[in-house]
């Protein structure tokens, strides 16, 4: 009788851990379209405040804007050239699109949407990130540099150098480091945004093609996705790999959710792939969330509790964004 009692707790607190990560995991809430896009969506910016969602449409070469509390596309921004990387900076009121095309950065009045200035970096202008702290703007862009441009002014400020093309990077919270994905060279680059120089380069050995990166930043992990093979492999700040984890295929964006302790992962393929961090060190897949061919770009917006996810126009599938709530 004791042995089955003790049977019956342990079945107990397994279905409740198992209903606790099943809560946590993506409900979809509502799908908005994007009329009139065509083509390759790239990355997404958000306005908390406004609840405003700004996709850059790359292939249509508009940026688009979406109310995430009504549901609906308010408007779309065109004359851009292959827009690709973009970020919203609140205290400023500004938005930064980097443009593939012609390699130059343009700066847009929140409100109005009119161009404020247009920063000229070179070919590929890409991925954007913003440093609160020094009010700094990073653009990665060319055959290999991240450009530093001041968030009030939008002055060029310097140039990082790197091995190769930038694609994902991110900026620690508790440092003066920025870690780069250089897919080209083959490994992570390790930036010192205080003195602008690269310090370190983190080969990587398991898996190529990184693009998409995201931080644990109170664990200290860096997250990589990789497509040759597809994989997320974990490492520490010192560059130490401590896991990988196999993924669906094309792979361009990835997130740390801290309050469920969850990664996610999306994929062009056609998957959001959802991976639990069981400690520091370890992690497993609990769910493969079938989505749509192309679908590889999306954001976590940890202060609404969401996931948003960029469906772009592929045969009878019409462009739109799809909406999940986090728990």
């Amino acid at each position: 009788m004791k042995l089955f009692r003790l049977l019956m707790i342990a079945s107990a607190l397994l279905a409740s851990a198992q209903a606790q990560e099943t809560a946590a995991l993506l409900t979809l809430d509502k799908t908005i379209p994007l009329a009139n896009v065509d083509g390759r969506i790239d990355h997404l910016a958000v306005d908390v405040a406004g609840q405003r969602l700004f996709v850059a449409a790359l292939g249509n070469n508009t940026v688009e804007v979406v109310d995430l509390k009504s549901g609906k596309k308010i408007q779309s921004l065109s004359g851009f050239a292959e827009p690709q990387g973009i970020v919203y900076l609140p205290e400023f009121d500004k938005i930064f699109v980097a443009n593939g095309q012609d390699g130059t950065c343009r700066i847009l009045d929140g409100r109005s949407f009119k161009t404020i200035s247009t920063v000229s970096l070179g070919g590929d202008a890409d991925n954007v990130r913003y440093d609160e702290k020094t009010k700094r703007v990073y653009v990665g862009y060319g055959s290999g540099a991240l450009a530093a441009l001041d968030a009030k002014t939008g002055a060029k400020l310097l140039d990082i150098k790197l091995a190769g093309h930038p694609e994902s990077f991110r900026l620690e919270s508790g440092g003066p480091r920025i870690f780069v994905n250089v897919p080209r060279a083959g490994h992570v680059a390790v930036v010192d945004r205080e003195k602008g120089t690269t310090i370190n380069t983190w080969p990587l050995k398991e898996a190529k093609s990184n693009f998409p990166m995201t931080l644990d930043d109170a664990n200290h992990r860096l997250f990589v996705g990789c497509r040759s093979p597809a994989k997320v492999l974990v490492c520490d700040f010192s560059g130490r790999m401590v896991a990988s984890v196999p993924i669906s295929r094309d792979t361009d964006d990835l997130f740390y959710d801290a309050n469920n302790q969850l990664v996610y992962v999306s994929c062009g393929s056609g998957t959001i792939e959802v991976i639990k961090q069981i400690d520091a060190d370890n992690y497993k897949t609990i769910k493969t969330i079938p989505t749509a061919s192309g679908a590889r770009t999306s954001l976590f917006i940890p202060e609404l509790k969401l996931f948003c996810l960029a469906v772009p126009h592929h045969g009878t599938q019409v462009a739109e964004i799809r909406i999940y709530k986090t728990n």
